[in-house]
C-alpha cells in the first residue's frame, strides 16, 4: 500500500519531467525530502521500534531502540524471557551468547565497526558529504517487479583483524516514489563473510511526519513492526550491561 504523499510526490515528478536523467545527488535529495525532509531528520534523537520477527514460522516478538548518541539495543522475547541480543552504551557493545546463555563483549575492531554504523543515525545519506562518503547511480534496474535507480553508496571502510574491508552497500530506488525497496551488502565479518546480504523493505507508512518501511527481511528472517516511536524516553541503565543484562529493564514510551 502507498502512501498518498508518496504518490503526490510521484505525480508531481512525473508533470515536472525529474523522473528521467537523474543524477545521484538528485535521486538522494528526493528521497529525503519523500520521507520526510532534512530538516525533520536532524529533530530525531532516537526511534524505538517494536514488532514481531518471523524466523521459519517462528513469531518472536522484538523490540529496537536506536539512539543518536551511539546508544543502542535489540530485544527479543523467548520463552517467556526478555532477552537482549545486542545492546551498546556509545562505547562499548555487548552480545547475548544463546549456546553459552551469557552477555559476551564485542571484540574491539567489530565494536569499532557497529559503533560507527550506529552513528550514521537516523539515514546514512543525511549529509553524507561531510561524512566523506560517495555516492554513484549505477543505472537502472528492475527488482520486485519495479524499476528502481540503483545507487552505491560508499562509505569509509572498515579494518577488521588488521585487514581494510572495503564498506559499500547498493540502495534501489523506485523511479517513482524515489523510497529505497531494496538494499545490498557484503558481509563484513563472521561465517557469512563476504555473502551478498540483502534487505528488502516495504510497506512504507508516516510516523510524526516521517516515513519507514515497517516491513523488512534479513537472511530469511521477516520483521514486521507494529508501532515506531520517535523520540522515546529512555535510561541509561537500558543501554548499560548488568548481571541481569538479559532480563531487559523496562523502557518506557
Amino acid at each position: 500500500m502507498r502512501n498518498f504523499r508518496l504518490l503526490v510526490l510521484a505525480l508531481v515528478l512525473s508533470f515536472s519531467g525529474q523522473g528521467n536523467a537523474q543524477t545521484a545527488a538528485e535521486i538522494v535529495a528526493n528521497y529525503l525530502e519523500a520521507i520526510g525532509g532534512e530538516e525533520n531528520l536532524l529533530k530525531v534523537q532516537g526511534i524505538k521500534m517494536k514488532g514481531e520477527l518471523n524466523a521459519q514460522g517462528m513469531k518472536i516478538p522484538m523490540e529496537t531502540v536506536t539512539m543518536k548518541d551511539g546508544r543502542m539495543y535489540a530485544q527479543i522475547e523467548f520463552q517467556g524471557k526478555k532477552i537482549k541480543q545486542l545492546f551498546t552504551d556509545g562505547t562499548k557493545v555487548w552480545m547475548f551468547n544463546m549456546m553459552a546463555q551469557a552477555v559476551e563483549e564485542m571484540p574491539a575492531d567489530e565494536t569499532k565497526m557497529i559503533l560507527e554504523e550506529f552513528r550514521d543515525f537516523p539515514n546514512p545519506f543525511l549529509n553524507y558529504k561531510d561524512k566523506g562518503y560517495t555516492i554513484e547511480l549505477m543505472g537502472t534496474e528492475t527488482q520486485e517487479g519495479t524499476e528502481c535507480f540503483k545507487l552505491k553508496l560508499t562509505k569509509k571502510p572498515h579494518t577488521i583483524k588488521g585487514e581494510v574491508v572495503p564498506n559499500i552497500s547498493f540502495y534501489y530506488f523506485e523511479t517513482d516514489t524515489f523510497v529505497p525497496i531494496l538494499t545490498e551488502a557484503e558481509v563484513p565479518t563472521g561465517p557469512a563473510k563476504g555473502q551478498l546480504m540483502k534487505t528488502p523493505l516495504s510497506d512504507y507508512q508516516e510516523v510524526d511526519g516521517l516515513y519507514f518501511p515497517f516491513t523488512t527481511e534479513i537472511q530469511g528472517m521477516t520483521m514486521t513492526f507494529t508501532s515506531i516511536i520517535i523520540n522515546p524516553e529512555v535510561e541509561d541503565a537500558d543501554f548499560a550491561k548488568s548481571v541481569e543484562a538479559e532480563k531487559t529493564p523496562a523502557i518506557k514510551n
